[in-house]
């Protein structure tokens, strides 16, 4: 699995990104591309610190974890953590933008050794952070053709 912590995948999701309009038609689910924009930003708040989601208990969740951040690709229609779930109508631009800022302040953190546990899946490594950040953007740009 790529890396969004890796220069090429780093520059090849903000291309991808750039390759969406506000017209992109999603290929499946009910986000529009504008709700998409905002969905994929959550992880990544959460990531940095400024994001909320409460700690949870999920019985499973040592099963799911290598699921987030391995080669195997996700299956489309995957039901939505519901503190990520998007339901408002949102500003295609204005969520361009703002995903675009956070996937550039994550890249930053590339050298990062210390990282607070998520709130569901406890630790992770900078190398698992960079996984799963690359595969959940990787995703659901997909999901909109790009």
């Amino acid at each position: 699995m790529k890396s969004l912590f890796e220069e090429a995948a780093f520059s090849e999701i903000n291309d991808r990104i750039d390759n969406l309009s506000a017209n992109s038609e999603k290929l499946w689910g009910k986000m529009s591309v504008g709700q998409m924009l905002r969905h994929c930003q959550e992880p990544l708040k959460v990531t940095l610190g400024k994001g909320k989601i409460k700690k949870q208990f999920f019985p499973l969740a040592f099963l799911f974890k290598k699921s987030l951040y391995n080669d195997k690709p996700w299956k489309r229609n995957l039901p939505t953590a519901s503190s990520f779930r998007v339901l408002e109508d949102k500003d295609f631009a204005t969520e361009k933008v703002v995903l675009k800022k956070l996937i550039a302040e994550f890249h930053t953190k590339k050298n990062q050794t210390l990282w607070e546990p998520h709130p569901i899946f406890g630790k992770f490594s900078a190398e698992q952070w960079g996984k799963m950040q690359y595969k959940h953007l990787d995703h659901h740009l997909q999901q909109f053709g790009v």
